[in-house]
């Protein structure tokens, strides 16, 4: 029996999912897939992507019965948060503060009993640790920490291995714009996904 495999998320996680014919896009969900079948060519899993460009958590909650929910995932990853700072950082609606990114968060969370969850940190806003996005997404990336030990989930700390690796990189950059994952920080992403999960030996 396959594990069904769902990601949902933003821009990060969509990454042109909607012009790949798999439907699994060409970020860190298809090389989560790929380095999978190559180092455990005898697992069954069954991968969904389910991210959406530009959505925040109350996008997610949105389209949670839709796409995390009917969509019956055993394992169900959730990658959100950058644009809910995105959006102060740039004077656009909605503004989601800390409290209400939590609240809205643990909601989610309440419908999906019985599934494995695997909660992946905010990544990071601009490539400098001690940017103003990046101080503002703390709140945010230690909601996801909190609410992992809540409920027992899988925690993917993706913004504190991002800021590792801007500590100690020469080159290359992990995002094109400050945001959206270059090659290094699709790598990244997948090689702490795996490991989070135990799939990366």
């Amino acid at each position: 029996m396959s594990i069904r495999v769902v990601f949902i998320g933003d821009s990060i996680t969509e990454s042109g999912r909607f012009f790949d014919e798999e439907g699994l896009g060409t970020g860190y969900v298809r090389l989560i897939r790929d380095l999978c079948a190559a180092r455990h060519p005898h697992l069954d899993f069954e991968w969904l992507n389910r991210g959406v460009s530009g959505d925040a958590i109350c996008h997610l909650e949105s389209r949670w019965k839709r796409d995390a929910i009917e969509t019956r995932p055993d394992w169900l990853s959730i990658s959100i948060g950058i644009n809910d700072v995105w959006n102060q950082l740039d004077g656009r609606e909605p503004r989601i503060t800390a409290e209400t990114y939590e609240d809205t968060y643990r909601k989610l969370l309440d419908r999906v009993a019985g599934v494995k969850l695997i909660l992946m940190e905010p990544s990071l806003l601009g490539e400098d640790p001690a940017s103003q996005g990046n101080r503002m997404l703390r709140p945010y990336v230690d909601c996801v920490q909190r609410l992992a030990r809540e409920y027992g989930a899988i925690l993917v700390p993706i913004h504190a291995a991002c800021l590792n690796y801007l500590q100690h990189r020469r080159s290359p950059a992990l995002t094109v714009d400050g945001v959206h994952l270059a090659g290094p920080g699709n790598a990244l992403f997948a090689a702490e996904w795996l490991r989070a999960v135990n799939l990366w030996d």
